[in-house]
């Protein structure tokens, strides 16, 4: 396992830890495409009941590295020498790693999995906590949208499942208004389903899905299915490979270009509707 995440086993519950905490657990090619064959693995391990993913250090995942990715006002895609969003023919035909969050930890995997959010989560951080089936939050945690500020809109699924966990017009003002949410009203929103002391919350993850691990494998997995299925009236594939069009034309628009250089300028962008 690459150096950019843990694993931890602890009787039938196996933890994956995002570990790039000098860079706020940032989605790099290497770590997401890490994360999603670990989920991948714990999937086809039979001595794994429960999946727990949590981030190192201050942070569960501040999104995209956007250093890694945005250049020039595009985001490059995982594969080496792949178009980026100009090419969208191409792009299209890969739903690419911060998709198969969704698809991998909601459809192929029927185990629970749940998130536990001990620092900061955004963007496509945000996605992947919403794409566990259960989360819970420490106190001074903060999550926030974080697209609006280089431009682009939800992906990761989150325009399905964000909605499907607060409706559909605070999942509009959560989206737009890009405010901090902390833990107290990320409960209040259900956002998340139990918040924890700081000092307490690794070991309530652990207590927690120690808990659910006492469930028959059986139950829970055909529990994940029944629920997945009934909460999935989508074509979910269709509706992903419409946030990636959305995002790239977002993206690459002249606001979404503005938008990127005055958030690494530190500065208010001014938009022109085009």
């Amino acid at each position: 396992m690459s150096d950019v995440l843990e694993m931890r086993n602890a009787g039938r519950v196996r933890t994956i830890v995002l570990n790039r905490p000098e860079a706020l657990n940032a989605l790099s090619d290497e770590l997401a495409w890490g994360l999603v064959g670990a989920v991948e693995e714990a999937v086809n391990d039979d001595s794994v009941w429960v999946i727990a993913i949590t981030g190192a250090g201050r942070a569960f995942c501040a999104g995209l590295d956007l250093k890694q990715n945005l250049r020039g006002g595009t985001v490059l895609s995982e594969r080496k020498n792949h178009s980026p969003l100009s090419d969208q023919s191409l792009f299209l035909d890969d739903l690419t790693w911060i998709s198969r969050f969704l698809t991998v930890l909601r459809q192929k995997c029927d185990k629970p999995i749940v998130g536990g959010i001990n620092g900061v989560a955004v963007g496509g951080g945000l996605s992947l906590a919403l794409a566990c089936d259960i989360r819970l939050m420490a106190k001074s945690a903060r999550i926030m949208a974080g697209y609006p500020r280089i431009g682009g809109s939800p992906d990761g699924g989150m325009s399905f499942t964000l909605p499907q966990a607060i409706g559909y017009e605070q999942a509009m003002r959560f989206l737009l208004e890009n405010r901090s949410v902390d833990a107290d009203e990320a409960l209040r929103l259900g956002l998340v389903g139990e918040v924890v002391e700081d000092e307490r919350f690794e070991a309530r993850l652990a207590e927690y899905c120690a808990r659910l691990a006492k469930v028959s494998p059986v139950t829970a997995r055909l529990t994940k299915r029944d629920v997945v299925k009934a909460t999935t009236a989508i074509d979910l594939e269709a509706h992903l490979r419409l946030e990636i069009s959305n995002i790239m034309k977002s993206l690459g628009s002249e606001d979404g270009r503005e938008a990127q250089q005055a958030f690494f300028e530190k500065r208010e962008a001014t938009f022109k509707g085009r």
